[in-house]
């Protein structure tokens, strides 16, 4: 199944719940138990100049952007300052990062922590390659308590099932 407008398909192990409401061109995200409690999200080709999701006002509440001078390593920073800006959130935390194939081309692997607007401490795992130019990725987000080790397992067996078509 093809995800966020893009070349990725995934094949997904169970049921996921597809939401409605995208973050941004070429994003797509999913649920197993609702957006606040578990969502994976795909970005499928994030082209050089573009923010990782839609800005809210360009102006007023700018976004990173990933370019084409983005090195694979400067990823995970670039998720941490794009969850600051929107999320509005002062705790993000870059756990571990390591390299990790990601459909098929040389990327990264990298776990963060954050506590948002609701108070509620997160746990977050994400997988990244750049591509012809283009940010591909997949983070899964959730409550660190519960949530987030009742289902990464899941996440990782979509992470694993991805490919570009």
């Amino acid at each position: 199944m093809t995800v966020a407008d893009s070349a990725v398909s995934v094949t997904p192990s169970r049921d996921w719940n597809r939401l409605g409401v995208s973050a941004g061109k070429n994003t797509e995200t999913w649920t197993l138990d609702g957006d606040q409690l578990n969502d994976v999200t795909f970005y499928g080709g994030i082209a050089a100049g573009k923010p990782l999701i839609k800005e809210r006002s360009k102006k007023k509440e700018p976004l990173p952007k990933f370019t084409k001078d983005t090195l694979i390593v400067e990823v995970p920073e670039l998720l941490e300052s794009t969850y600051r800006a929107y999320k509005q959130i002062g705790t993000f935390s870059v756990a571990s990062t390591e390299p990790a194939e990601f459909l098929g081309h040389e990327g990264v692997r990298f776990t963060y922590t954050y506590t948002d607007s609701d108070n509620l401490p997160r746990k977050g795992e994400a997988s990244a390659a750049i591509i012809k130019g283009s940010l591909y990725m997949m983070t899964f987000d959730a409550p660190r308590l519960y949530y987030f080790d009742q289902a990464v397992g899941d996440f990782r067996a979509l992470v694993k099932s991805a490919i570009l078509t």
